[in-house]
């Protein structure tokens, strides 16, 4: 947050008549330079936005997110509630999103307001030292090294190590006989963040690589327990850009290697960790970036309350439902008199985890949630398509939608129920303003 301190130190006063309303309601002391304002409270509410489908399709912004964004700074350009950006693309590092953001929405965003699909891999400092396989494309190792990784190999390397390998290409065959050029470390850990440009060689070579434990001089090893471990990032099967039906995602890469590695073992391919949304560690992460925002502006109050605007009922809403969930579960721990409201409002029957269980990595590395709830908005600009998904039983047709999300979260119809369903992010802010008692333009 150091960039965003630097840019907006000195700028508290509010000029015009709508930022004065807002500040009224969100703020009473500028936490940057301590000047005093005349203002009542301060935010109790952060904003976790979807990229593609709700600001964006592909490179086009979609019109109401520009509009929405004027509502959500001061005059000078300053955030009056806590806001992230929650994405799963993962092919770029946090501050080319950020400075694109900027870009689009006309008001300054910084890489502490962006999560990418692989920014919780950041948590996962027992990995950090070993060799690991990253897939994807961009800059794939810089983002690994940056995200704490110190012995990064990509598919590329390895091909260029092992040529025989890849074969499905026959232009891309080598010509002549050759030797391995063995020259990278034994691979000890498989990245995978985001869809890659080749998929056959990137699913051959992976699958060497768990096959054989990272020695991809020797055979494979069919009859073996285990496999090295694995950490996906992204899990979307499909994303909305400019063509009028949704484009394969990551999540559709991650269905070809799941079968793939069962019919040649007989046995379910196993993952260490999955980031990106609908994953709970993606909104612990995007909770403690909320949280820090309200530290860097000195609000006293915590924030109690997270909106989660997203296109897709399969990550945007089954995440942040399952957050929501979770947040619930912490406050029944705490109050055994509440387990049983919260199994029934959740239709859920299973044992409550133990709070060691479900904390022990969010106190060591985020500290625990200062949020109560999760609410989940469902816009009408992306991947959901609400002629083909909302008849008129709307709720016979969520339980009959053919589950997209990914193999590991089981299909619960609560948790792809969103809170509301808006036209665009511009309704979405409104609804908001309105709930929070807020005065929009």
């Amino acid at each position: 947050m150091r960039g965003l301190l630097s840019f907006y130190r000195g700028t508290c006063t509010l000029s015009n008549r709508r930022a004065r309303r807002v500040a009224g309601a969100v703020g009473s002391r500028c936490g940057l330079c301590g000047t005093q304002s005349a203002t009542k409270a301060q935010p109790r509410f952060g904003l976790l936005f979807d990229i593609d489908g709700v600001l964006v399709r592909g490179r086009m912004p979609i019109p109401a997110a520009k509009k929405a964004f004027e509502k959500l700074v001061d005059s000078q350009g300053q955030f009056v509630v806590p806001v992230v950006f929650v994405t799963n693309a993962g092919n770029c590092l946090r501050q080319t999103k950020a400075d694109q953001l900027s870009h689009i929405l006309g008001v300054p965003i910084t890489q502490d307001q962006v999560i990418m699909s692989h920014s919780p891999l950041r948590m996962l400092r027992k990995f950090h030292d070993k060799c690991v396989l990253v897939s994807g494309q961009g800059p794939v190792l810089e983002i690994a090294q940056n995200m704490g990784f110190k012995n990064v190999v990509s598919i590329d390397m390895l091909r260029e190590s092992y040529p025989l390998l890849d074969m499905v290409d026959h232009n891309r065959r080598p010509k002549l006989p050759t030797n391995p050029v063995i020259n990278l470390p034994k691979v000890e850990v498989v990245i995978l963040f985001g869809e890659p440009i080749r998929w056959e060689t990137n699913l051959q070579l992976i699958i060497d690589v768990l096959l054989t434990n990272g020695n991809l001089s020797s055979a494979h090893q069919n009859q073996a327990g285990s496999h090295l471990p694995l950490l996906a990032c992204n899990m979307d099967l499909m994303w909305m850009a400019e063509a009028n039906s949704p484009r394969f995602g990551h999540g559709t890469f991650l269905v070809c290697l799941e079968n793939i590695y069962k019919k040649i073992t007989g046995r379910d391919l196993k993952y260490e960790a999955l980031m990106g949304k609908p994953s709970e560690l993606t909104y612990h992460f995007a909770e403690y970036l909320i949280r820090s925002q309200a530290m860097q502006r000195q609000w006293k109050h915590p924030i109690t309350s997270l909106y989660a605007i997203g296109d897709n009922l399969m990550t945007d809403i089954y995440g942040a439902n399952l957050y929501n969930r979770y947040l619930e579960e912490r406050i029944a721990r705490k109050n055994p008199k509440a387990v049983a409201k919260v199994a029934a409002a959740t239709g859920s029957a299973a044992t409550l985890p133990g709070e060691e269980e479900m904390d022990s990595l969010w106190e060591s590395e985020l500290a625990l949630p200062s949020a109560t709830s999760c609410k989940s908005i469902l816009v009408c600009t992306g991947v959901y398509n609400p002629n083909a998904e909302v008849p008129s039983d709307a709720k016979r047709c969520i339980k009959e939608t053919v589950f997209h999300g990914h193999r590991d979260f089981r299909f619960d119809p609560a948790l792809v129920a969103p809170g509301h369903i808006v036209q665009d992010v511009g309704e979405a802010v409104e609804l908001i303003f309105e709930q929070e008692k807020l005065a929009p333009q």
